[in-house]
C-alpha cells in the first residue's frame, strides 16, 4: 500500500438510531419469507417429478447458473455492488419470482383450458402469462432498488447486473424442474435428442442466457432512466423496456411452443443471437466508460489528498488492480487484501459520483458519506498492510 495520502483514520459521524424493526425485523421477515418461498417451489417440484429428478436436475442446472452469475460478477468489476443485495436479488428471483410466476402461469392455464378447450391453456400460459407475470416479477428487486437505494442502480450497467441475478435465480429453479421432468419421463435419453441430454443442451448451453437477457432489457431501461430529470420519461422509459421484455419473451416462448424446428431455429439466429451481442457490446462499452469516468476522476482526488498520486496508475486499470490486492495478500494477509478491495470500490463511488454531487442535495450528502468510506478504508488496508492486523 502506498503511503502518498494522510492515513491517519477520520472521525466517523455520529450513528444514527434506527428501529430495530427496520434493522432486526424486517430482514428477518423477509428472509424467511424467501425461504418459505423456496420450500414451496422444491416442494412442489418434488411432487411433480420425484425426488431423484429433482436432485439431477439440480446438479444439471448448477453448470449454467455458474457460468451466468459469473458472468455478470466480470461485467460487475468496476462499480461492485452490494454482496447482500446481489444475493437478495438472486434468492428473489430463485424463490419468490419462481413461486409467484408458477401460481399465474397455472392458473392462466386452467382458465385457458377452460374457455378455449383442452390443451389450449398451455399455449395461453407460455405465449402470454409466462412474458407478463415472469418479467414483471422478475423486476420487482430491480424497482425497489431504484426507488430505495437509486444511489446503487444509477447507470445502465447497474441496471443489468440486478436484471442478470434476478434472471439468473429464476432461471437456476425453472431449469432444475425442467431438467428433473425430462429426468422423469425418458431419463438421461438414448440420444442428444431426449431426456436430461436434450434439455440441457437447449438449456444449458444454447440457452443460458435467455432469461437473463430478456431482464436485462428492463433494467436497461430503468438504468438509463436513473439519469433523467423528468419524472415522466423516469415511469415510461422503464415502462417501455419492460414491454420490450416482454415482447422478446413472448416471441421466444411461441417460437417453441408454435412453430416448429426451423421457426425456432430462425428466431434463434436472427433475433435472439444478434439482441444478446448487441447487449454484450452494450456492456463492453459502458465497462469502457466506466473506466474512463474513473481515470478523469482520479487526478482531482489525488489533488484534494483522498488517494496517494502514486495510486492513480493503479486505480484506472482493472488489471492493477488485481495485482495490488494480490500484493497486499500476499504479503499481509486475506483481511489486508480485502481491505484493499473495499478501498478500490469506494474510490470507484467516490468517482462516478463527483460530478453529479454539484447538482443534487440527495447525491451530495451520499457523496459527503462516502469521502469518509474512502478515508476510513484506505486507514484500514494501510494499518493491515503495515503489518499491525495480518490475517
Amino acid at each position: 500500500m502506498t503511503t502518498g495520502a494522510k492515513t491517519s483514520e477520520p472521525a466517523r459521524p455520529p450513528r444514527r438510531h434506527t428501529p430495530r424493526r427496520i434493522t432486526v425485523l424486517l430482514p428477518v421477515v423477509g428472509l424467511t419469507g424467501v425461504a418459505l418461498c423456496g420450500l414451496l417451489v422444491f416442494g412442489l417440484a418434488t411432487v411433480r417429478v420425484g425426488v431423484l429428478a429433482v436432485v439431477i436436475g439440480v446438479i444439471a442446472a448448477v453448470v449454467p447458473v455458474a457460468l451466468v452469475v459469473a458472468t455478470f460478477l466480470w461485467i460487475d468489476r468496476w462499480e461492485p455492488e452490494p454482496a447482500k443485495l446481489l444475493l437478495l436479488t438472486f434468492l428473489w428471483g430463485a424463490c419468490v419470482a419462481t413461486l409467484m410466476a408458477l401460481l399465474i402461469n397455472d392458473t392462466a392455464a386452467a382458465v385457458g383450458d377452460l374457455l378455449l378447450g383442452s390443451g389450449n391453456g398451455g399455449k395461453v400460459s407460455a405465449i402470454v402469462s409466462a412474458p407478463l407475470a415472469e418479467e414483471a416479477v422478475k423486476a420487482v428487486p430491480l424497482v425497489l432498488i431504484f426507488w430505495r437505494r437509486r444511489h446503487e442502480l444509477d447507470g445502465i450497467v447497474d441496471g443489468i447486473v440486478y436484471a442478470g441475478f434476478s434472471a439468473a435465480g429464476f432461471a437456476f429453479t425453472e431449469n432444475i424442474y425442467y431438467f428433473g421432468r425430462a429426468f422423469a419421463e425418458q431419463g438421461f435419453g438414448d440420444d442428444m435428442s431426449s431426456g436430461v441430454v436434450a434439455a440441457f443442451i437447449l438449456r444449458g448451453v444454447l440457452s443460458p442466457f435467455a432469461h437473463p437477457l430478456f431482464t436485462a432489457i428492463t433494467g436497461i431501461g430503468l438504468g438509463y432512466a436513473a439519469r433523467l430529470r423528468e419524472r415522466s420519461l423516469k415511469i415510461a422509459v422503464p415502462l417501455a423496456a419492460y414491454l420490450g421484455a416482454v415482447c422478446l419473451h413472448a416471441l421466444w416462448n411461441a417460437a417453441a411452443t408454435l412453430g416448429g424446428a426451423s421457426t425456432f431455429l430462425n428466431v434463434y439466429f436472427l433475433i435472439m443471437v444478434p439482441m444478446f451481442v448487441a447487449v454484450v457490446l452494450l456492456v463492453l462499452w459502458q465497462r469502457r466508460r466506466e473506466q474512463r469516468v474513473i481515470a478523469a476522476a482520479l487526478p482531482g482526488l489525488a489533488a484534494a489528498g483522498l488517494i496517494a498520486r502514486s495510486e492513480v496508475d493503479l486505480l484506472a486499470d482493472l488489471s492493477a488492480r488485481r495485482r495490488w490486492r494480490r500484493q497486499a495478500r500476499r504479503e499481509s494477509g486475506r483481511r489486508a487484501a480485502r481491505a484493499v478491495g473495499e478501498y478500490q470500490a469506494s474510490v470507484s463511488e467516490v468517482a462516478f459520483l463527483r460530478r453529479k454531487a454539484a447538482r443534487s442535495g440527495e447525491v451530495r450528502a451520499h457523496y459527503e458519506e462516502l469521502l469518509d468510506v474512502v478515508r476510513a478504508s484506505r486507514a484500514e488496508a494501510v494499518r493491515l498492510a503495515s503489518g499491525r492486523g495480518q490475517g
